[in-house]
């Protein structure tokens, strides 16, 4: 006779789980495969926007039997995304950047994230899509947006709705940054700065800031993926406001910190100390946007498509002037320091 908790039954518990999971894991994998080949094919557009567009096109039509991987994997390939995001900028290049171009950074962040959320309550849009917005757009995009949500919980559709305006405006700085800049006058690291501090995709501040040369995608890169080290403290600082309220629906207060958000800002540590090959960090950027892209096609399969139009004209709105907010912050930040 077995005993209770023996490993058999551990064994053919864990068995009985991978069952469960593989259809969705199977349909997630096909939905980032088609999401990178869609990306081939239109640079412009990122896998990630593609990948939850591909989840929203098609999550009415999935079988029941793939609802249970699709939740798993947007919830674990999230966190363990975020992780090894921070693999992607060590100590060394934000401190090469200068106190005034790090402080820039800051500024911005700040007053388009809190800006955000005040302009969406002037707006009456729901609290889950202004947060979403005021991530997206202040941080790093679709997985800003995803690592939020991860601590919130928020409705599928108002996620599903921040990363369609961060795609549509993002997509529309593209061709403002450099029109605007050269209007202006900026010298190619001026604008290589600005489109860091201002666009909200990494992939949209390459294009933007393309137009200027080589010195400005290179110096607009780096001070985009400093944007991105405030993602941890951003997040971190959501969930210790939701702890003290009590705002896990589930009955169960939210990690002071987070474990993938001590995960990212470890892993910037080990990108900082050298030991990593440059081969491995190329995998590694590679892994992060399957994993990205992945949840979030797991999201958007979620999404009841006739809700994305709920923010209508106000999401609209909100996600014009955050933008509008924060190319407008980081230009103001950048004069004001002194930078670039």
């Amino acid at each position: 006779m077995t005993k209770p908790g023996s490993a058999v039954e551990r064994s053919a518990e864990a068995a009985e789980s991978v069952r469960s999971l593989a259809p969705g894991l199977l349909v997630a994998a096909v939905g980032t495969a088609a999401a990178f080949s869609l990306n081939k094919l239109v640079p412009a557009v990122s896998a990630l926007t593609v990948a939850v567009v591909l989840g929203v096109a098609v999550g009415g039509r999935l079988p029941a039997s793939a609802q249970e991987g699709l939740r798993w994997a947007t919830r674990r390939f999230l966190r363990l995304g975020v992780v090894l995001l921070g693999l992607q900028l060590g100590l060394g290049e934000v401190f090469g950047l200068g106190a005034g171009k790090v402080l820039a950074v800051v500024v911005t962040v700040l007053v388009a994230f809190f800006g955000t959320l005040l302009l969406g309550r002037l707006l009456r849009v729901s609290r889950g899509l202004a947060l979403m917005v005021a991530t997206g757009f202040s941080i790093c995009g679709a997985s800003a947006i995803a690592a939020m949500d991860s601590v919130t919980e928020s409705d599928r559709e108002d996620v599903a709705t921040a990363v369609t305006l961060v795609t549509l405006y993002g997509s529309a700085a593209i061709a403002f940054v450099p029109f605007v800049g050269q209007a202006l006058g900026m010298s190619p690291e001026r604008l290589g700065s600005w489109a860091g501090l201002s666009v909200h995709e990494v992939a949209q501040v390459v294009a933007a800031a393309s137009p200027a040369g080589a010195e400005a995608v290179a110096i607009a890169v780096v001070v985009k993926l400093t944007r991105v080290v405030l993602l941890a403290p951003m997040v971190a600082g959501v969930s210790i406001v939701r702890r003290r309220r009590g705002g896990a629906p589930t009955g169960k207060r939210p990690a002071i910190v987070p474990l993938f958000v001590l995960g990212f800002l470890g892993m910037m540590l080990v990108r900082t100390s050298g030991v990593v090959p440059s081969a491995a960090l190329s995998v590694a950027k590679v892994v992060t946007t399957l994993l990205f892209a992945a949840a979030l096609f797991g999201l958007g399969s979620g999404v009841k498509v006739g809700a994305l139009f709920r923010a209508g004209r106000r999401g609209l709105a909100l996600g014009a002037l955050s933008t509008l907010l924060v190319s407008v912050a980081g230009y103001g930040a950048l004069a004001v320091v002194g930078a670039g």
